[in-house]
Formats: C-alpha cells, sequence, structure tokens
C-alpha cells in the first residue's frame, strides 16, 4: 500500500471516528451510555472476527506470548467509546473532536520524541512543536463559546 493510499485511509478513518461518536450518542439515548458503548464494542468486534477468520494472515496463538500491558488497547478503547458517547451531547461534535485531535496529537508526538512501545523516534523540532501550538489555538477557539 503505498503512503498516499495510506494518507488517504487515515483520512477515511478519521472522518468515521468523527461519524461514530453521534451515533453512539443517539443509540444511548434508548439504552444508556455503557450499553451503547457495549452495542458499539459488539458489533466492531463480530465485523473483526469476520474479517480476522476470512482475510487475516496472523495467528492467535502468539497472544499467549503477549505481554500484560499489550491487552490493554481495548481497555483505552472502551473508555474512548464512552467517553465520546458522553461528551459529544453535552460539548457538541466539533469541540469533542477537537479535543481528541489535539490530545492525541501531543501525545503522538511525546511517543514519537522517546520512540516509546518500540516505534521509530522522531525528535521534536521547532516545526513540530509549532504546529503542536497551533492545534491548542485552534481547540481554544472551538472550545470558545
Amino acid at each position: 500500500m503505498s503512503n498516499l493510499v495510506l494518507l488517504l485511509a487515515i483520512f477515511v478513518a478519521g472522518a468515521a471516528a468523527t461519524v461514530q461518536p453521534p451515533i453512539n450518542a443517539r443509540l444511548a439515548e434508548k439504552v444508556g451510555v455503557l450499553n451503547a458503548a457495549t452495542v458499539s464494542f459488539f458489533v466492531g468486534s463480530l465485523v473483526l472476527l469476520v474479517l480476522s477468520f476470512s482475510l487475516g494472515r496472523g495467528s492467535l496463538k502468539g497472544l499467549a506470548h503477549a505481554e500484560w500491558w499489550q491487552f490493554s488497547g481495548g481497555l483505552f478503547g472502551a473508555f474512548f467509546v464512552a467517553l465520546t458517547i458522553l461528551a459529544v451531547p453535552r460539548l457538541g461534535t466539533g469541540a469533542v473532536m477537537a479535543g481528541l485531535i489535539v490530545s492525541q496529537l501531543l501525545v503522538g508526538l511525546l511517543f514519537d520524541h522517546f520512540g516509546l512501545f518500540g516505534l521509530r523516534q522522531i525528535p521534536l523540532d521547532m516545526s513540530r512543536i509549532s504546529g503542536a501550538i497551533l492545534m491548542l489555538v485552534g481547540v481554544a477557539l472551538i472550545f470558545r463559546r
């Protein structure tokens, strides 16, 4: 997959991540926040299960060798989904997405800088710091009412 195709896929995923919380928030009006998050994860898990068994080339045998913290992604995902379901009706989709994006950017910059989790190390420079500051200003403007 080329980097351009990957970048386009990331934009589609970003759009999908923006569509998900309002849909889940509407479901929460009928079933409650935690139940809506559970349904969201259940449907997503079913889709991934089908895709894993039909397209997957990996092996679940490696789970026995995974470290405990490598299972925490689902915990973070559950927190993310439940919190967005709770926050979107109160703050609005734009404000929630702005806060999420800037926090993801800041944490991502730290992960890159320190090469956390064995990722490639990309040092912070003035260009990256300036971009982060501009994003923070943007979030402040979006949250401002």
